[in-house]
């Protein structure tokens, strides 16, 4: 038997999805496709369904970090991606491991400021959580939010104002989705850094809504990051891969109006 080094690793923050749609498992699928590999400390234990989010319980901030250290101490992590947070003193445990130095400078780290599932289901409080990822803005290397989080966070309906916002708070780069402002028409995607476009792309808008779909992406671009892409680079490979995985999504009902899960292994 052969035995190889280990891949470079993603750390993730981020909650349990019994359905296997978004967080956690999201994460891991969507790291290893990139060819990284994927290391979880889990912020919540969620109770939903691939339609519908009804309820879930928040980790403790303590067991959060520890779970963090035990990975940061062990493997090589080359980036870090958080998604659900839950609570203000979970981001705040994140934030301390940047101030701390537990996560070396310069990893770089996508996140992805969950405040409600695609679902409509709310998973934290948005107005305490929206203040609280302030204290992560200026450690990350990409934000990834849809277009209702963005808002959230700026308090800026146009989005081309809204990243610029989020690029003054100390966001370094700003990638912002259309996906959920139109129904019909391509999907425009615009990178900002330092309040200016950095890159454009057109992604085609396929039929369909979906579960997991945000995440799954700033989890591969993530991913890309640790193997060494540079950011567009990866964003690039990571739209070219998640639109395979949404065209080819699974059905879990046969009503036509159900949330498809991305089939994160083509």
């Amino acid at each position: 038997m052969q035995i190889h080094s280990m891949r470079p690793t993603v750390l993730c923050f981020s909650g349990l999805d019994p359905s296997g749609g978004a967080g956690i498992q999201a994460d891991i699928e969507s790291i290893g496709a990139s060819g990284a590999h994927a290391a979880v400390a889990c912020t919540a234990l969620t109770v939903q369904s691939s339609q519908k989010v009804f309820g879930f319980e928040a980790v403790d901030s303590a067991l959060l970090a520890a779970q963090a250290k035990a990975v940061l101490e062990d493997l090589p992590v080359r980036a870090i991606k958080s998604g659900m947070m839950g609570t203000v003193d979970n981001i705040h445990a994140l934030a301390h491991l940047f101030e701390s130095g537990a996560i070396a400078t310069g990893t770089p780290y996508v996140l992805d400021p969950v405040l409600v599932a695609n679902t409509g289901g709310a998973l934290g409080d948005p107005k305490t959580l929206v203040k609280a990822f302030d204290k992560l803005l200026p450690y990350a290397a990409l934000t990834t939010p849809n277009t209702h989080e963005i808002r959230a966070l700026s308090g800026c309906q146009d989005l081309h104002d809204a990243a610029k916002s989020l690029n003054r708070r100390g966001a370094k780069a700003v990638l912002v989705k259309t996906s959920h402002d139109f129904q019909s028409g391509d999907i425009e995607q615009f990178l900002y850094i330092d309040e200016q476009i950095a890159h454009t792309s057109v992604v085609p808008r396929l039929a369909g809504e979906f579960h997991g779909s945000g995440c799954s992406l700033a989890s591969h671009i993530a991913g890309r990051l640790a193997m060494g892409d540079d950011l567009i680079s990866a964003i690039i490979a990571s739209d070219t891969w998640i639109h395979q995985a949404l065209t080819h999504a699974d059905r879990p009902h046969s009503d036509p109006e159900a949330q498809l899960i991305p089939n994160r292994f083509i």
